[in-house]
């Protein structure tokens, strides 16, 4: 492999198309051992268990000498070093290391120990956007002063006064109802109807996750009538997700719809069902994939999932995220293993002339980048 074409992937700047803030706070090994596991919604009951996985490998492989530690230290040397230089020592260290120009933040997960935007812009001396999450801006409507009858007007009022620095909104429906619900624009009556539904749940004791399917729906369809690039979470998550509900095929109907086709439609995460994602993307031409997420949990053996999101879907397709959150560790081994596969795979295909260094390059440049540039309008 042209050493030409593994320094170019070494210091392309990457676009971050969908990740969290990292940790602000320090915290204790616990929660920074419960960090490292996706799968498991509740704590751990072996927290150490974390360390012995892809990803705790790949942790202490990749992010040990950035904090000034030999490769493969221990866990314990590990954990012992993250005390010595503490949370944002550790979130400025990694983030800038990652060569990543853009973050775009999704601020849908509320907590005080996670940097808000401003604060990312500032540990990462990088640009900062923001990705509204749709079900968690409802959930802020319901709880306030204003009639649920008129639902309707003020969440879109809302959706449509965001600052600029919001440049495309998420659904996390894939956790909440799954994908098996006919997600055709419902009619404003259903959804005043189930915005009162809902007020009187949350006033009678009840729970303020949004998981009614109408005012779900509700807000996808007003996000494509303003225009706005639409995430949708797919594939692999926490247990509270049913991930025979989660793949891509089941949107079939949604995405063949009139309204559907006016916005950039982009799936992340995709594990296990990325080659379902990318023949959708193929299919049809709003459809965009990453494969974030996925790659830090499967580490080393991330090479294989991302050359499988090479197969069907085109070049022009295909973005780079790492769904960091919280440790800053996880912001930059995403972009640390993506450019380790990238150089690993594509390498190999300019070595047996299956592509030109030329093409190769060019390829590389459209999903570091240039492929969320023209999505989002950056």
């Amino acid at each position: 492999m042209a050493e030409s074409f593994a320094g170019f992937v070494e210091h392309v700047k990457l676009i971050d198309h969908h990740v969290h803030g990292a940790y602000g706070v320090d915290g204790d090994e616990e929660r920074f051992q419960n960090s490292l596991n996706e799968g498991n919604s509740a704590l751990l009951a072996e927290p150490s268990t974390a360390y012995d996985s892809q990803l705790g490998f790949a942790l202490r492989r990749w992010c040990a000498e950035i904090m000034d530690l030999p490769r493969h230290a221990t866990a314990e040397q590990y954990w012992k070093r993250r005390t010595e230089l503490g949370e944002l020592e550790i979130s400025r260290r990694m983030t800038r290391t990652a060569g990543v120009s853009h973050w775009l933040i999704d601020t849908g997960f509320k907590t005080g120990a996670l940097l808000d935007p401003p604060g990312m812009a500032e540990i990462t001396g990088a640009t900062v956007h923001e990705i509204v999450r749709l079900e968690t801006l409802a959930e802020t409507l319901i709880q306030s002063d204003q009639d649920p009858g008129g639902y309707l007007d003020a969440f879109t009022g809302l959706l449509a006064g965001l600052p600029p620095i919001v440049v495309g909104a998420k659904s996390v429906l894939a956790y909440r109802t799954g994908f098996k619900h006919d997600l055709s624009r419902p009619a404003d009556r259903d959804v005043a109807e189930s915005a009162k539904k809902w007020r009187q749940r949350i006033e009678s004791g009840g729970a303020v996750r949004l998981d009614d399917p109408t005012l779900i729906c509700f807000g996808l369809h007003c996000a494509i009538s303003l225009g706005l690039p639409l995430q949708l979470h797919v594939g692999f998550g926490d247990r509270e997700l049913d991930l025979d509900k989660a793949n891509p095929l089941l949107l079939l109907e949604f995405l063949r719809s009139v309204e559907a086709s006016k916005v950039p439609v982009l799936f992340l995460h995709c594990y296990p069902f990325e080659r379902e994602a990318g023949y959708l993307a193929q299919a049809f031409d709003n459809v965009y994939l990453d494969v974030g997420l996925a790659v830090n949990h499967l580490g080393v053996r991330s090479r294989s999932l991302i050359a499988r999101s090479f197969e069907l879907a085109p070049f022009r397709k295909i973005l780079y995220s790492s769904d960091a959150i919280g440790p800053a560790e996880l912001h930059y081994l995403g972009a640390r293993l993506w450019r380790n596969a990238i150089t690993a795979i594509v390498g190999r295909w300019i070595d047996d002339d299956e592509w030109s260094e030329a093409d190769a390059r060019r390829v590389v440049q459209l999903v570091a980048r240039d492929n969320a540039r023209r999505v989002y309008g950056l």
